[in-house]
């Protein structure tokens, strides 16, 4: 959409460099069943069915980065995020297709309670 902000796109490279600094606080925004199946170690799950920006976990510090599974669903819940007038403006690129395709690890199993 023309004047739309831009959402700022992170590499999977990026991302787990932010991961491993602890700098960020990844949200995957895929349905339960999907993070249930497969994930990116550290992620939180906030499915985009139900998704509420106020509900968005505190970053404590970290920045946000919202994540699915080839980058559309995370962008559409950025984009209910600026609506809702939080400054969450950033997603990985490529969602976790991206994430594997780089080559980057994965967890795979039912998420422990």
């Amino acid at each position: 959409m023309f004047g739309a902000a831009k959402t700022k796109d992170l590499t999977p490279q990026q991302l787990k460099a932010a991961l491993d600094a602890g700098t960020v606080l990844l949200v995957d925004v895929r349905e339960a069943d999907e993070f249930a199946v497969e994930r990116i170690p550290g992620a939180v799950n906030m499915p985009l069915s139900t998704f509420q920006p106020a509900s968005v976990p505190d970053g404590e510090g970290r920045t946000l980065v919202l994540q699915c599974l080839g980058g559309k669903r995370s962008a559409m819940a950025v984009d209910q995020c600026r609506r809702a007038g939080l400054a969450i403006d950033t997603h990985l690129d490529g969602g976790l297709a991206a994430w594997k395709a780089a080559g980057l690890p994965t967890m795979i199993g039912a998420a422990r309670a």
